[in-house]
């Protein structure tokens, strides 16, 4: 039995479809079980609530072998740090008690980052509470989702340009969802490894916003341009959209962070290199959301 959070989420509900489709038995942890699809719903053994509830997460694992974790993004938080450790906590307890054999967890590229990168720093402590649990653990070490993009989408309607506090020239590794669905998928099927670590998923180039521009250009067909923004500017924007201020800042610090070098800390190989180019992306998603 492998567990599943998060099912109904980007990479989460990509894991379950390769679970099932492996011929895997899957529990998934669903606040709203509504929301998942029927075909799913159907063949997944359903665990309602929060996985920030340990009665709940105890259930969950009673009797599994795996656990997929990731957790839930929350934008209205001030403390990012405490709000992962809020769901890691007593996630480790249930760990603990039920003797889950190992976790799989989306993670972050930079652990070590001497300066605050805020949702990125706090996926480290919740890694490092993770491993204090002795469980056998890997790491999915992420970039920048490439489905952050659709956040943009609007910008890119009305104005043909998209908005960060990032520097438009500094190449970073960029990652589909399903690629990273992939990447956890298959060392959840594999049994053999042990110990902790991680796996980086780099996608297959390294990028700079202005790479991501004329990408965008090509593939919509209208000129599309990058703009970059001071933090402060980004920070008010985030909070006008409801963000708590702490969080804000700390997203803001994440993606200085990563124009200073945090995504570019592991070296490229052929394991951590993955198939899907941001122009397939760009291709099979974000052009039928603009166009939309």
């Amino acid at each position: 039995m492998i567990v599943v959070t998060t099912p109904t989420g980007h990479i989460g509900s990509q894991v379950v479809k390769h679970l099932l489709a492996a011929g895997e038995e899957v529990r998934v942890i669903a606040r709203d079980p509504a929301r998942l699809a029927p075909e799913v719903r159907d063949q997944v053994d359903v665990v309602p609530g929060s996985t920030d509830d340990e009665s709940v997460l105890s259930r969950a694992f009673e009797g599994a072998e795996s656990l997929f974790w990731v957790i839930p993004p929350s934008f209205q938080v001030n403390n990012a740090t405490e709000y992962y450790l809020h769901f890691t906590r007593p996630a480790c307890q249930a760990i603990k008690s039920q003797g889950l054999k190992r976790v799989v967890g989306v993670s972050a590229l930079g652990r070590g980052w001497p300066r605050d990168a805020g949702p990125v720093t706090a996926v480290f402590a919740s890694d490092a509470e993770i491993e204090s649990t002795g469980v056998d653990y890997r790491a999915l070490w992420c970039p920048g989702f490439m489905e952050n993009m659709l956040g943009q989408v609007e910008a890119l309607k009305e104005q043909g340009a998209f908005f960060l506090p990032s520097h438009p020239d500094v190449k970073t590794p960029h990652a589909a969802t399903r690629d990273i669905a992939s990447s956890g998928a298959k060392l959840l099927l594999d049994r053999s490894w042990t110990g902790q670590g991680g796996l980086a998923v780099l996608g297959p180039e390294d990028l700079s916003y202005n790479d991501i521009a004329a990408i965008m250009t090509d593939v919509l067909g209208k000129p599309i341009r990058f703009q970059q923004i001071p933090g402060e500017v980004a920070k008010a924007q985030l909070m006008k959209f409801g963000a708590g201020e702490g969080f804000a800042q700390g997203y803001v610090n994440m993606l200085i962070a990563k124009g200073e070098g945090l995504d570019n800390t592991q070296p490229r190989t052929t394991e951590n290199t993955t198939p899907t180019s941001f122009r397939q992306w760009c291709e099979e998603v974000l052009k039928p959301a603009v166009l939309s």
